[in-house]
C-alpha cells in the first residue's frame, strides 16, 4: 500500500511539473503588438519585423523578439526637459559677426525601419543627436545675430531641417526625421542682452532718421527741379536776347563798313561827329589863361541855351 502511495504522488508530480513547463512555454511562445509598435522577431540571426496589432506566436527559445515604438518621440537641445535649465555646453554659439547666442532646438523623431534602427548602429538616438548638433552649429555660423535672434528663425530652422534630413536618409539607420525646431534664441548674457537691445533701438533710430530723410528729399526734390527748369528758361531766354542783340550789332556793323568801303572820308567824319554828340553833352569844360584864374563852364549844353 506504501509503495502504491509513493508511486502515485511521483506520477502526480512528474504531471504537475509537465504542467507548468507548458504553461511556461505556452506563455513563452505568445506575444502581442500595439498600435504604435513594431516586433522584430529573430529566428538563428536572421530578423525579421512584424508590424500587425494583436496577439502573435514564437518558437520560445528559437526565437527572440524586440518591441520598438513607432510613436515621435524628442529630445531638446541647450537645455534640461524636465527643469528647463539652460545647458550652455550644447546651447552656446557663435554667430557670422562673432556675436555669442544661446539657441535651444527640440528635436522629433520617428522609427521608420526598426530592423535597422536595432542593428544597423549601436545608438541611433545619439547619433542623430550628434549629428543634430554638429549642423546647428554649422548653420548658426552662417548667420548674424540679428538674424538669429529675431527674424532669421524660420530659415535656420528650414536649412537644419534639410541638412540633417539628407544625412539620416545617407546614414539608413532606421530613423526618420519629423521636424527640428528652434525653442528661443538670446544673448547669453543681462549686459550682452541690454547691449542688444540698445542695437535694435539705434537701428530704428536709424531707420527713422533714413525714412525722414528720404521724406524730405521726397519734399525738396520737386522744388529743386522746378527751380531748375525756371533757371534753364531764364537763361534761355538771354542767351536769346544777347544772341539777338549781338546779331543786330553785327548786322550794323556790316551794314557801316559797306558805307566805309564807299565812301571812307564821309563815314570818318560821320562817326566822329556822332561820337562827339554823344561825349560833349557829359563833359566839363574848364578854360585856363595862365593867370591863375580859371573858366569853369558846365554841360555843352548850357552854351546853347538848352
Amino acid at each position: 500500500m506504501e509503495k502504491k502511495k509513493s508511486g502515485f504522488s511521483k506520477i502526480l508530480g512528474t504531471v504537475l511539473v509537465l504542467a507548468i513547463l507548458a504553461v511556461v512555454i505556452f506563455t513563452q511562445s505568445m506575444y502581442s503588438i500595439n498600435e504604435q509598435e513594431q516586433a522584430v522577431v529573430t529566428t538563428f540571426g536572421t530578423p525579421t519585423t512584424v508590424s500587425q496589432p494583436g496577439l502573435h506566436f514564437k518558437i520560445p527559445v528559437i526565437q527572440q523578439v524586440q518591441k520598438v515604438s513607432t510613436v515621435i518621440n524628442g529630445f531638446p537641445i541647450g537645455y534640461e526637459i524636465n527643469t528647463n535649465q539652460s545647458i550652455e555646453s550644447e546651447s552656446l554659439m557663435i554667430t557670422s559677426d562673432y556675436n555669442f547666442v544661446n539657441v535651444d532646438f527640440f528635436v522629433e523623431y520617428q522609427v521608420s525601419d526598426p530592423v535597422k534602427f536595432l542593428y544597423a548602429s549601436e545608438n541611433p538616438v545619439s547619433i542623430l543627436k550628434t549629428l543634430a548638433q554638429s549642423y546647428i552649429r554649422d548653420t548658426i555660423g552662417l548667420y548674424p545675430v540679428d538674424s538669429v535672434i529675431t527674424t532669421g528663425k524660420n530659415e535656420i530652422q528650414a536649412e537644419i531641417r534639410e541638412k540633417l534630413a539628407d544625412r539620416l536618409e545617407k546614414e539608413d539607420m532606421g530613423l526618420h526625421l519629423v521636424n527640428i525646431t528652434i525653442q528661443d534664441a538670446e544673448p547669453p548674457t543681462v549686459a550682452v542682452l541690454e547691449a542688444f537691445k540698445n542695437v535694435e533701438t539705434a537701428k530704428q533710430s536709424k531707420e527713422t532718421a533714413i525714412n525722414n530723410a528720404n521724406k524730405y528729399k521726397s519734399e525738396q526734390i520737386p522744388a529743386a527741379e522746378a527751380k531748375v527748369d525756371q533757371i534753364l528758361k531764364q537763361a534761355e531766354v538771354t542767351k536769346e536776347s544777347r544772341i539777338n542783340e549781338a546779331q543786330g550789332q553785327v548786322a550794323r556793323f556790316n551794314a557801316m563798313y559797306a558805307e566805309y568801303l564807299k565812301n571812307p572820308l564821309i563815314t570818318k567824319q560821320r562817326m566822329f561827329y556822332e561820337t562827339m554828340e554823344e561825349l560833349l553833352p557829359n563833359m566839363k569844360v574848364i578854360i585856363d589863361d595862365g593867370s591863375g584864374s580859371t573858366t569853369k563852364f558846365l554841360p555843352m549844353e548850357s552854351l546853347s541855351g538848352k
